[in-house]
């Protein structure tokens, strides 16, 4: 009993330390493995693959009689999509890939956890922006590039060191040696 009251403290201060975001991402890290083995063995569901044909010119591209197994994941329109193969046939790639709801669905849940702190009542009116605003209007800074004679000098009037830059010539006094 106490052993199982001790991994209970520890899971809860886990938590704690961790917080949602820990345990989304495991979550997330764990989803990619399952699915990653599912694409590694071919046992994956067929009716969500998409198959997208992208016209290349190659000089001297190979064609390809099979796919070769490929990883990736890009969003498009809100929907994410797991890369799960590849060939090259003649002047066209053919990548296919997999809607994956899942991570859709933690990139959510992540973005509404993480939302849920930054974001504040449309009632209140932000402050700083109106500050930011006001500041900008009366802090003035400059920069300038000016060519001079020893090579380009780039001067910034808002506190920071100016940085010289000096032209290195190296003399050559042969013509290199004939292999």
């Amino acid at each position: 009993m106490k052993r199982v009251f001790a991994i209970f403290l520890l899971f809860v201060f886990l938590l704690n330390v961790l917080g949602y975001y820990g345990v989304l991402t495991g979550l997330k890290v764990k989803h990619i493995r399952n699915l990653l083995a599912q694409f590694d063995d071919d046992d994956y569901a067929r009716d969500h693959e998409v198959i997208i044909k992208v016209p290349l010119v190659l000089p001297y591209a190979t064609d390809s009689k099979d796919y070769t197994r490929v990883n990736g994941e890009f969003e498009h329109k809100g929907e994410v999509y797991r890369i799960v193969k590849q060939k090259l046939q003649s002047d066209t790639l053919y990548v296919v890939c997999v809607k994956d709801f899942t991570s859709k669905a933690l990139k959510q849940t992540l973005a509404d956890y993480v939302k849920s702190f930054t974001d504040k009542p449309s009632s209140e009116k932000s402050q700083t922006k109106t500050l930011q605003n006001l500041v900008k209007d009366f802090i003035a800074a400059s920069s300038s590039l000016e060519a001079i004679n020893t090579g380009w000098n780039y001067e910034l009037y808002s506190g920071s060191i100016s940085n010289a830059f000096q032209p290195i010539s190296i003399p050559v006094t042969s013509p290199p040696p004939q292999a």
